[in-house]
């Protein structure tokens, strides 16, 4: 039986990447806050492992993929980007508004050995699959170490 994936994602957390994540959000043409480090909005997020990979899937229909950035740091993944509010006609105003817009970040902490420099991503049918190869553990494996002789 495969253990438990051990991935957390911390919308709140995201001193790791507070210059990063300035500067993506300044690429994006916004300015930031000390306070505003957040987002205005959180896409869902959903993570799960596979035998190969740990696989990291948020919402972000509307979202064009020049409008995304995804980081690594260590154990941590950064999604962050902006969301464009839906346009309406101008003869038209809206009743019920549930739907998030503006800028997000999601921050995601992977506990499982990941190789972050081969991760893939794409943005099909507005989800955002981020893929994280797993790197072998070492803890499993028993390897035999040799004892060479000093006598000579």
């Amino acid at each position: 039986m495969r253990p438990r994936v051990h991935a957390l994602a911390v919308p709140s957390e995201l001193g790791e990447f507070a210059d990063e994540l300035r500067q993506v959000f300044q690429d994006l043409g916004r300015t930031t806050s000390n306070e505003g480090l957040a987002g205005e909005c959180s896409p869902a997020v959903d993570i799960y492992e596979t035998d190969e990979s740990v696989e990291i899937i948020a919402d972000l229909p509307g979202v064009d993929r020049s409008a995304i950035r995804i980081l690594s740091k260590g154990d941590w993944l950064l999604i962050a980007g902006e969301k464009p509010p839906r346009r309406v006609r101008a003869e038209s105003s809206f009743h019920l508004v549930e739907r998030d817009y503006g800028r997000f970040a999601r921050g995601v902490r992977v506990s499982r050995a990941c190789d972050m420099s081969s991760a893939s991503a794409r943005l099909a049918n507005g989800e955002l699959r981020v893929s994280l190869p797993k790197l072998p553990d070492r803890r499993g494996i028993v390897q035999q170490i040799p004892i060479k002789d000093n006598s000579h």
